[in-house]
């Protein structure tokens, strides 16, 4: 069995690639069933994030599957489209980058903490698949283990600076005092829910929420002391927004140029500072082009994220330390899977061969066969079974004194074993 990871992100791919190579709730089941089945695939895991997709799949000896190939056709995306954006580890090095990716390590914000549930999300949906066998399992649960101990153990999660907290930073340098100033938040999940949170904390009074599901939208609000519309009534309330910051699921944009041109007028040409968290975007690109329009995406906040890096910087050169030793824990778990399987199939062929030669046996003594001459066919034909591979591959071993000093030992022929 071999690990391989095969992905794209936010450092090697611009986000007009990785909207498209997004895998949504509707269609995340059957992908996972359809990788699972490609030739040799025996188990499966999507990651798919704003910044990141990333397939991770365990692979039989000896068989190459092309997984850029089978991306490029799910996602009906041409191969040469996306191949120079795409890396691709194995082994070591893939559980090496898994691990990283759980602990925040190689995130646009060092050290953030939703891609440790964005993971934890994509392995409990590749478990409802019935894609994630032993080997998955093992390492998703070697992922939790060494992010939880990195947190604790280091100061990664200090000085927060979170795409959500980006954002909400980023307002106040654009609006100064958010005291005065009305948000409209476009979302209700995990990001939004830390989106509103960093705006409150910031001095933010006015927070108006819209989701497609109107009960999630009043959840959020409530939360914040804020007021909850239906998404249908967005155009309405827009010219009322200094801030908008959007981060839904949606596959289509939201909030269109048209949208945002209509609420200006109503504003006076007021300005509007625009976030769009989504990947794919929720507003419409060509939105930016407005006078008095801000608009920044996920890869816009990059600058910004570098302020608050040193001390997160330190702790990740301890936290690649701890990752070292916790790939070393897998691999030799993995590795004594394998020897597991070997001694198990060698137990399991030694097993079938005795019950055949007994039953045999047992046929010839109720057939009224004599029973000693019985015994010592079944002794010499067990025997015989039992040497004939050893044997076969002894004999191939005879130049190589090096493999036959392990067969040796193996079998136990070492002069020690001889002597007792």
């Amino acid at each position: 069995m071999s690990l391989i990871v095969l992905g794209l992100s936010h450092k090697t791919a611009p986000l007009d690639i990785r909207e498209k190579l997004v895998f949504d709730d509707v269609v995340m089941t059957n992908a996972l069933r359809e990788l699972k089945s490609s030739p040799g695939i025996s188990e499966s895991m999507i990651l798919s994030t704003c910044n990141r997709t990333e397939l991770y799949c365990y692979e039989e000896e000896g068989v190459i599957t092309d997984l850029i190939n089978w991306l490029s056709s799910i996602k009906s995306i041409e191969r040469d489209e996306i191949k120079d954006h795409m890396y691709k580890y194995t082994g070591e090095s893939a559980v090496r980058h898994i691990l990283r990716v759980a602990s925040g390590l190689d995130s646009m914000v060092l050290g953030e903490p939703q891609i440790l549930g964005q993971l934890k999300e994509a392995y409990k949906k590749a478990t409802s698949a019935d894609t994630v066998g032993k080997f998955l399992n093992r390492l998703m649960q070697f992922s939790f283990s060494s992010a939880k101990l990195i947190r604790s153990e280091t100061e990664i999660g200090n000085s927060p600076v979170s795409v959500a907290y980006t954002a909400a930073k980023l307002a106040e340098q654009i609006h100064g005092d958010l005291s005065s100033k009305c948000a409209i938040l476009i979302g209700s999940g995990d990001t939004a829910t830390l989106v509103a949170s960093h705006l409150k904390g910031s001095g933010l009074q006015k927070l108006i929420v819209t989701n497609r599901t109107l009960q999630n939208a009043r959840t959020l609000a409530t939360r914040h002391g804020g007021d909850a519309i239906a998404i249908s009534t967005l155009p309405k309330f827009l010219p009322q927004g200094d801030i908008i910051i959007t981060c839904t699921g949606s596959a289509e944009p939201i909030v269109t140029k048209s949208m945002v041109s209509l609420a200006l007028n109503n504003r006076n040409k007021e300005p509007i500072f625009i976030v769009d968290l989504a990947v794919p975007r929720d507003i419409d690109p060509e939105t930016g082009a407005l006078d008095n329009i801000y608009l920044y995406t996920v890869d816009d906040l990059q600058s910004v994220v570098l302020s608050n890096l040193n001390v997160r910087k330190d702790a990740a050169a301890i936290a690649e330390e701890m990752i070292y030793l916790q790939v070393q824990d897998y691999m030799h778990w993995s590795k004594s899977q394998s020897v597991s399987n070997t001694i198990q199939d060698y137990r399991t062929y030694g097993h079938d061969v005795k019950n055949k030669i007994l039953n045999d046996a047992i046929d010839s003594v109720s057939g009224g066969a004599d029973p000693k001459a019985v015994m010592e066919h079944l002794a010499n034909t067990l025997t015989n079974k039992l040497l004939h591979h050893p044997t076969v591959a002894l004999k191939t071993a005879t130049d190589n004194s090096e493999k036959l000093k392990i067969a040796q030992e193996i079998l136990g022929l070492n002069q020690e074993d001889k002597q007792s």
